[in-house]
């Protein structure tokens, strides 16, 4: 029996939240989402992640600072970035994490699927 991939979403878009979660589900994907990255930090699942879907622009540590900081740590995880700004300074710092692929918000559902996929291999 397949395993079901494990999708976690951090945003602070409660809107965003909730339609990432229904659209992952309706996918066949588990689907966890977290507020913040400190929320994720601090109650994220214990077992194994597979992919993360992280908003750039988080109130306190921000998406690419959480995907550092767990790449850090030790975590392999895929992350794929997200941005409702596609400002230079978004797209700055994003540049500079190195290669951690990002969709801007509105994205579609087809592209988020292929990024997702590309992720998971």
């Amino acid at each position: 029996m397949a395993t079901v991939p494990t999708i976690v979403v951090v945003d602070d878009d409660v809107s965003v939240r909730h339609s990432l979660r229904e659209l992952l589900r309706a996918a066949d994907f588990r689907a966890l989402t977290f507020g913040s990255a400190e929320e994720y930090l601090t109650h994220g699942p214990s077992e194994h992640v597979d992919c993360l879907i992280v908003d750039v622009n988080l109130p306190g540590m921000n998406g690419v600072a959480l995907v550092q900081a767990l790449a850090a740590g030790g975590s392999r995880t895929p992350a794929i970035l997200i941005t409702a700004r596609d400002d230079s300074a978004a797209l700055d710092l994003i540049r500079r994490a190195g290669g951690i692929p990002h969709l801007c918000k509105p994205f579609s559902d087809a592209h988020l699927f292929a990024a997702i996929n590309r992720m998971l291999g």
